[in-house]
């Protein structure tokens, strides 16, 4: 398993203090190197119907409330300008099956008017997009990245086993558009937000963007407001949809490729974020962690050439998918110095509570924290990354990681160095 490296200040564990202190940015002068723009970011909120002690409200909708209200008054306070939310918002996973009674709605332009299973998530939507509204009044922008339980569905026969096969639909893309279409991207909203206005936005469906029709043609579905970017204060974000209908588990390389080469060449954007919900690699916290996200082990997986993008283009990639938050360089150990921030522990159960999972996890003291990332870009290029979270028994807010994810293009700070994560 990749380790973090011993060059960068990690788990600064603050037990004791409240969040309000905790929360605060790195004390700079800001006349010497102001912040820029501040994101947060996380995933995975959604509950687990088996889920013992759900109160009468999160058995109905299958959100972990308590949590994620918690997370989100943390943000608040924090006051960053964006929050990209990167999926598994609702619980999803209807079962397809063309002998269930439909269910008639009065839907949107472009949806089908008789749904099987499907009216029940438009609600959890609903209440999703409920909770994350007092960011939107208070000065966040809420950014939504598409995952696994919003783009897939149970195929008829199976229970909802954890290797019960899912496959992306298209109803299932029509109902995100429905939902979470108008925040990509309100140009309204986020100028009355006080956010600078967008530089450059790639709005049109992702497939178009492709040099050759006949890759284009590989991909059945439209993935407008799916896999899109954006500029924004120079600097490139990328949202990717890794579960597209006939491509669960893969991103859209042609177009990642053509996307982050022309920002870069054309654009001269200072730095790349990319956010999807699957993690590129497993964060093998135990034995018995499974297999996450993208994976070559598995037919069409992308995961190496996509790392390879990520790595070429000097971004950073933020994702959930795996309940559970770790920071990492995966391709360190060959020279690669681009990380993964998987923080999936926005109050979706936790992978390390799975029973299988016998014996002490390989950060125990992060393993079972809900948790949330907040990125500080400077003007001097400096990119700065602080988790911040709390333990499953709710108690204090603490500091779990603050890391350079980049450094000043003016003054590289020096080598430090401290022990590797999770050591003394």
């Amino acid at each position: 398993m990749p380790v973090r490296p011993a060059n960068v200040l990690l788990a600064l564990i603050l037990c004791a203090p409240p969040f309000a202190a905790a929360a605060a940015p790195p004390a700079l002068p800001a006349e010497a190197d102001p912040v820029l723009l501040r994101f947060a970011t996380l995933g995975d909120s959604r509950e687990d119907p088996a889920t013992p002690g759900l109160s009468p409200q999160d058995r109905l909708w299958l959100q972990n409330s308590h949590a994620l209200a918690r997370i989100l008054d943390e943000i608040r306070a924090a006051q960053p300008q964006l929050l990209f939310f990167n999926g598994d918002m609702i619980r999803g996973y209807e079962v397809l099956d063309a002998q269930q009674p439909a269910v008639q709605l009065a839907t949107p332009a472009g949806l089908p008017t008789a749904w099987s299973g499907y009216a029940h998530l438009a609600m959890e939507y609903a209440y999703w997009r409920g909770m994350v509204s007092t960011l939107l009044e208070s000065g966040t922008y809420v950014v939504p990245v598409p995952g696994n339980h919003e783009m897939q569905n149970r195929l008829p026969g199976h229970g909802d086993e954890p290797t019960a096969p899912r496959l992306a639909r298209l109803a299932n893309e029509q109902l995100w558009r429905a939902n979470m279409g108008d925040l990509i991207l309100d140009r309204s909203r986020l100028a009355s937000l006080g956010l600078p206005p967008l530089d450059w936005y790639s709005g049109e469906d992702a497939r178009v963007a492709l040099a050759d029709p006949a890759l284009a043609e590989q991909w059945p579905t439209s993935q407008r407001q799916l896999s899109y970017s954006f500029d924004l204060a120079g600097q490139h974000f990328v949202v990717l949809n890794t579960d597209a209908v006939g491509h669960d588990g893969e991103v859209p390389l042609q177009w990642l490729a053509a996307d982050l080469e022309a920002a870069e060449r054309e654009r001269h954007v200072a730095h790349s974020f990319v956010f999807g919900h699957k993690p590129a690699y497993t964060y093998r916290f135990a034995a018995a962690a499974r297999e996450h996200g993208l994976s070559d082990l598995q037919p069409g997986g992308n995961r190496d050439r996509f790392w390879q993008l990520i790595e070429a283009h000097h971004a950073s990639y933020y994702c959930g998918h795996e309940h559970i938050y770790h920071l990492e360089q995966p391709a360190q150990a060959t020279g690669g110095s681009a990380w993964q921030i998987l923080v999936g522990s926005g109050g979706s159960p936790f992978s390390a509570a799975n029973p299988a999972v016998t014996g002490p996890t390989a950060h125990p003291e992060t393993d079972l924290s809900y948790a949330w990332a907040l990125v500080d870009i400077h003007r001097s290029g400096r990119v700065e990354l602080q988790t911040h979270g709390f333990d499953r028994d709710f108690g204090p807010s603490r500091l779990l990681d603050r890391v350079s994810l980049a450094p000043s293009e003016a003054a590289p700070p020096p080598p430090m160095t401290l022990p590797p994560h999770g050591q003394p």
